[in-house]
């Protein structure tokens, strides 16, 4: 079950960006401020299995961009399809919000994801060098949610204001 975070899962959510994120996880102080709407742009959602929670997304949703910041499942709970609700239901609060697409990004040297969100209509459109604290470039992907500048959506092209 994919649902909203609650305050109930702030230590949950921290405990899986510690987990899977390593160096890079937020701190449970920074996940207390998003959950509880101190960062007024911030969606947490989180996958519920058997009363636990084992994965958590978190978007930035601002007009027409929304950005997937996080997207994690716990390694017990992977390859059952959590990422895949996780995620659709970003894409939905995105739409939701206003957003004409959606980025991310994924260290370049992760194939599995990158492989995921290819299978998920996601294309590279930049590269950021020595963007995580390893030094690692990650790659940035961008989905269309609809005609608009994020791309054509549903094969339409995209439209460019004329002077």
């Amino acid at each position: 079950m994919i649902r909203a975070a609650t305050d109930a899962d702030i230590e949950a959510i921290a405990d899986l960006e510690a987990e899977n994120l390593g160096v890079d996880a937020w701190s449970g102080g920074l996940v207390a401020e998003g959950v509880r709407g101190n960062l007024p742009t911030i969606v947490y959602l989180v996958a519920e299995s058997a009363g636990q929670v084992v994965g958590h997304a978190v978007a930035s949703i601002v007009a027409d961009i929304a950005e997937l910041q996080r997207i994690a499942v716990t390694p017990t709970s992977r390859r059952r399809g959590l990422a895949t609700e996780l995620l659709d239901a970003v894409l939905a609060r995105a739409r939701e919000g206003g957003a004409d697409r959606l980025l991310l990004e994924v260290r370049e040297d992760n194939a599995e994801a990158l492989a995921f969100y290819a299978a998920r209509d996601f294309v590279e459109v930049d590269r950021r060098r020595r963007y995580y604290r390893d030094g690692a470039t990650a790659v940035v992907l961008r989905r269309a949610l609809g005609p608009g500048c994020g791309g054509g959506g549903a094969g339409a092209p995209a439209q460019w204001p004329h002077d």
